[in-house]
């Protein structure tokens, strides 16, 4: 029967952890959420009417910029 070397389990360990590392730092769950969350809201306010004398306009401008930040954040990080 043959047996594993201590050093190839050491080098398999080390692998998956920093596999597993590597996808918790780029995994960026509440980020994603907060963008699905923004793209709804943004949704809505294109339904409304546009009575609100530019107010709703500039709604959906600051989502759009919102947006743009979160996907910035994301960007950011996964460059670390």
């Amino acid at each position: 029967m043959r047996t594993s070397h201590p050093r190839s389990l050491m080098l398999g360990g080390a692998i998956a952890t920093s596999f597993c590392i590597g996808y918790a730092l780029g995994a960026q769950p509440h980020m994603d959420e907060a963008i699905a969350i923004l793209q709804s809201a943004r949704a809505e306010l294109g339904k409304a009417e546009p009575n609100k004398g530019g107010h709703r306009e500039k709604a959906i401008g600051l989502i759009d910029q919102a947006i743009g930040e979160v996907r910035a954040g994301i960007a950011f990080a996964a460059g670390h």
